[in-house]
């Protein structure tokens, strides 16, 4: 069967056609900036050029065309109809408490995903969206995979934060975690890797990325992670401060003038590494000026690297002990700079890197010298392939 794998953004969609006879990526792509001047379609097949087309896409329902469009093309497709797509596996940001696995999607799950706007308003109208549209286009079986899934077997003491408990009856303000899919994708890898059963291992896992979240995963399930209610909790990201002292919000907005919605913007888009460099969000410039001299995109790594091991200690001791260190994520899979780094950090509990192995880029590898304490591994995240599985055996499930 060949799954349709759909990450509906505001502005954007991603997607990837997925053969899962042999869970090959048969094409991939994605429309940006949709309903903008700047609206563009990428398209790409492994082993033939990329197709680009810079023609208006006015809407989410105009982009889930044009893919399926490209997708059965005479000239550059790659199925012959439409109808060789035996089901669609949705990315959708937040399930809430409610929805905790991957689930098909009916008019109730709908309803619920729209009911946690509130607490993912700039994922999950889009994404509820993109499943809308395809239901109009598509008559085939629309599966929804969460990104909080992975992360709802965290125990009541890991995912309440210390506010009058009321807010979490009326409100459900509570840590529900993000890269569900990454994590739980990597953290199997791992276990697979160290020739051990998911539920005989205890990892912990860093999504590192313009996006990034740290996970403790004890016996294969998830026990902590850094992301809290929203995505803006935890690491300092690409344009997100991560954690930050709560006082910090009123005083800001007092002293700046600035209401709800403007220090939202500020801590999500404009914080993080652009926001201390002063320069990028990027992290392959922020490396590239660091090196040069440049003292803000120091002091960027700098704090990265010490966020980072805080967190991977925190949880290598919250878990009474690990068998792993996995990296992932775009940073986490190229950047040899950080790993060093953050693993240097671990010397006295006998954790040590091969710094010719950790020259690796984007390649599944165990990096930690033989005698380590701990394995350090770099595992490439897949989650694309988790939507497209999870899709699967939902529509066996229909079938049996």
């Amino acid at each position: 069967m060949k799954i349709l794998v759909i990450n509906a953004g505001s502005s954007s969609l991603k997607f990837q056609l997925i053969d899962m006879d042999n869970e090959s990526v048969v094409a991939k792509g994605i429309c940006e900036e949709i309903g903008n001047s700047g609206a563009q379609f990428k398209f790409k097949v492994p082993g033939r050029p990329d197709v680009v087309d810079k023609s208006p896409i006015p809407s989410h329902a105009d982009a889930l065309k044009r893919v399926l469009s490209a997708l059965s093309d005479s000239k550059i497709g790659v199925i012959k109809s439409v109808d060789e797509i035996g089901a669609v596996g949705h990315r959708v940001l937040h399930g809430g408490e409610k929805l905790s696995g991957s689930v098909l999607v009916t008019e109730e799950v709908k309803a619920i995903i729209d009911e946690c706007k509130d607490l993912g308003p700039l994922h999950n109208p889009a994404n509820l969206k993109g499943i809308i549209e395809c239901e109009k286009i598509m008559n085939v079986p629309q599966v929804a995979v969460f990104d909080t899934g992975f992360h709802q077997t965290m125990p009541d003491y890991a995912y309440l934060y210390a506010l009058p408990y009321e807010y979490y009856e009326k409100y459900k303000i509570r840590r529900y975690g993000f890269h569900g899919t990454s994590h739980r994708y990597v953290s199997e890898r791992a276990a697979a890797m160290l020739g051990r059963r998911p539920e005989d291992v205890n990892v912990v896992t860093c999504h590192l990325g313009n996006g990034a979240s740290i996970a403790a995963v004890k016996g294969g399930k998830c026990y902590d992670t850094t992301m809290g209610v929203t995505p803006l909790e935890g690491l300092m990201m690409g344009t997100r401060c991560g954690n930050i002292d709560p006082a910090i919000v009123p005083y800001i907005m007092k002293k700046e003038g600035l209401s709800p919605d403007e220090i939202d913007r500020v801590m999500n888009k404009k914080s993080g590494m652009l926001g201390v460099s002063g320069i990028s969000s990027d992290n392959q410039i922020i490396n590239k000026l660091a090196a040069e001299g440049n003292e803000k995109c120091i002091l960027v790594e700098k704090m990265y690297v010490h966020q980072i091991t805080k967190y991977v200690g925190g949880y290598i001791a919250a878990m009474g002990g690990a068998d792993a260190i996995v990296f992932t994520g775009g940073i986490g899979e190229n950047c040899a700079k950080y790993r060093s780094a953050v693993i240097a950090n671990f010397a006295f509990l006998g954790v040590a890197i091969d710094e010719e192995k950790n020259k690796v880029r984007g390649e599944e590898i165990d990096i930690a010298t033989p005698d380590s304490k701990l394995r350090v591994l770099v595992i490439p995240t897949n989650e694309e392939l988790v939507i497209a599985r999870d899709t699967l055996n939902i529509v066996n499930g229909m079938k049996a």
